[in-house]
């Protein structure tokens, strides 16, 4: 029983971040055209997401390389 619990627990925990992500990640993707600081907002959505998947993750790492290239003035380039 208690671990029927346990697994409950984490699939709503789950769940919640699930859509607390998604909706500020939806936000930061609205104020792309819509007034608002989306360069913040979508790595905070992306951030929350990330610790539930990897695919967040993954992006949010993607996200983090091109504003350390930015900052070094190497701007959007792909160096591949």
């Amino acid at each position: 029983m208690k671990h029927l619990v346990l697994r409950t627990l984490g699939q709503a925990k789950r769940l919640i971040v699930s859509v607390i992500g998604f909706t500020i990640l939806a936000v930061g993707i609205a104020m792309i055209v819509l007034p608002g600081p989306a360069v913040v907002v979508i790595p905070i959505g992306l951030a929350i997401l990330a610790t539930e998947f990897i695919w967040a993750r993954k992006l949010l790492d993607t996200v983090k390389e091109r504003i350390a290239r930015m900052r070094k003035g190497n701007g959007l380039q792909n160096n591949r």
